[in-house]
């Protein structure tokens, strides 16, 4: 459901005891010394702190109130340069502030998010940034129970945990789609690697695109779980060739993929944008120095992180931003490498 109103309130003990129905002290001993409770019991709590997302805080045996001055940060990668841009955002912001930033890499897993979000628990931040929107049920329990101010960046949707900044991946799969179209390309692919729910929505955005003008045909995507990388385009866009000669234009869920395919036209004489055309997503900084420069749709990494900072302090100080979902848009920088007027 999200939060509604200003109140960060962690999740207790005695929340945990009041849902399994049985004794503060009864849920204790099952947490701390399960084997002197039977097993029914030990179920019943177990079942209450899954559900409720209870994580034991062990500062707060101490001191029932404390909280530290630490802003947890989730993100899926460490090399990935999207994440360098958020998380530069992320340190700027901070600077002059009481705060300071504790990392935490979920490696794209759902069980590394929420061991994390358990660590992160224990330890009272004063504020949690995540990646995305599709947290595990268990992941989301937690985030839930956490008495703090808490942003999911990256993405947007209906649902917010707490506060949610971020754009529509699926608009943003259209639009570069759209823009194919416009440049006269009708045999266009989908090349991606690392396939996580915001990569998969740029490919549902170019599947309605591409259905939506009758164009769209399954033969024409290719997707691999590895990770992406320039390598991976080449050796990626070498396969989709193979599989679609008569493919005149590629959409790459990121721009990794996107290099990658252009430096395989090259190797092959394929004249780009002439014969094919390429188009990239996050417009990192080598789309724009590359030659020819890549089409991508912009993503404003440093913004989500700066702010989402922003939002954090201004929560912690009773002044909880409105509206909690703030949605930034991208932009579709037209370049050489879909330019068939330039080739």
């Amino acid at each position: 459901m999200g939060r509604k109103d200003n109140i960060y309130r962690a999740v207790t003990l005695k929340d945990v005891a009041a849902a399994a129905d049985v004794s503060v002290i009864t849920a204790s001993r099952a947490l701390r010394t399960p084997e002197i409770v039977s097993d029914k019991v030990r179920a019943r709590v177990q079942a209450a702190v899954d559900t409720l997302g209870y994580a034991p805080n062990q500062a707060a045996r101490a001191l029932a109130s404390a909280t530290t001055s630490t802003i947890g940060v989730l993100i899926p990668s460490v090399t990935n340069l999207v994440f360098s841009d958020v998380m530069r955002g992320i340190y700027d912001a901070v600077e002059g502030t009481p705060y300071q930033v504790q990392l935490g890499n979920t490696r794209y897993t759902n069980r590394k998010e929420e061991d994390l979000l358990k660590v992160f628990a224990a330890q009272r931040p004063a504020g949690l940034i995540v990646s995305g929107i599709d947290q595990s049920q268990t992941a989301r329990a937690l985030l839930e129970s956490f008495g703090c101010p808490i942003v999911q960046i990256m993405d947007i949707g209906p649902d917010p945990i707490d506060m949610m900044i971020g754009f529509d991946h699926r608009e943003g799969g259209r639009a570069a789609v759209r823009h194919l179209l416009e440049k006269g390309y009708r045999r266009i692919g989908f090349i991606g690697a690392r396939m996580d729910p915001r990569a998969q929505r740029r490919l549902d955005g170019y599947s309605e695109v591409l259905h939506g003008e009758g164009l769209y045909d399954e033969r024409l995507i290719l997707t691999s779980p590895q990770a992406s990388s320039v390598t991976r385009g080449s050796e990626m866009f070498a396969d989709f060739l193979g599989m679609a000669p008569d493919a005149d234009a590629v959409f790459c869920n990121n721009d990794d993929m996107a290099l990658g395919a252009l430096f395989e036209c090259q190797r092959r004489h394929i004249r780009v944008p002439g014969q094919f055309g390429i188009m990239g997503y996050n417009d990192l900084d080598y789309t724009a120095a590359s030659n020819p420069t890549v089409s991508s749709i912009r993503t404003l990494r440093y913004d989500m992180g700066y702010r989402a900072i922003e939002m954090i302090v201004a929560a912690s100080k009773g002044e909880r931003p409105e509206p909690a979902v703030v949605d930034v848009g991208y932009e579709l920088k037209a370049r050489q490498s879909t330019d068939r007027k330039q080739s």
